[in-house]
């Protein structure tokens, strides 16, 4: 491609620009897709999260209530 041919210089921007668009879309659709895995753990965490806390709850009741047996007999 001459530096001075206007069409060849037109083509190679063209193709340039297409394939930053295609790069573009690409990438809009990895964000997409890792803001929904983001959401999706932050969902799993915030489940786990409330599990660890009704389970810590529970053992602290058993631990009381042995305590109290304990203290009875």
């Amino acid at each position: 491609m001459d530096a001075f041919d206007p069409a060849g210089q037109l083509l190679a921007l063209v193709s340039r620009l297409e394939l930053l668009l295609e790069r573009n879309q690409r990438l809009a659709d990895e964000n997409r897709s890792l803001r929904q895995q983001q959401e999706q753990l932050m969902t799993e965490r915030s489940q786990l999260l409330t599990k660890n806390e009704q389970a810590r709850s529970r053992v602290e009741a058993m631990i009381t209530r042995l305590k109290s047996l304990e203290q009875h007999t």
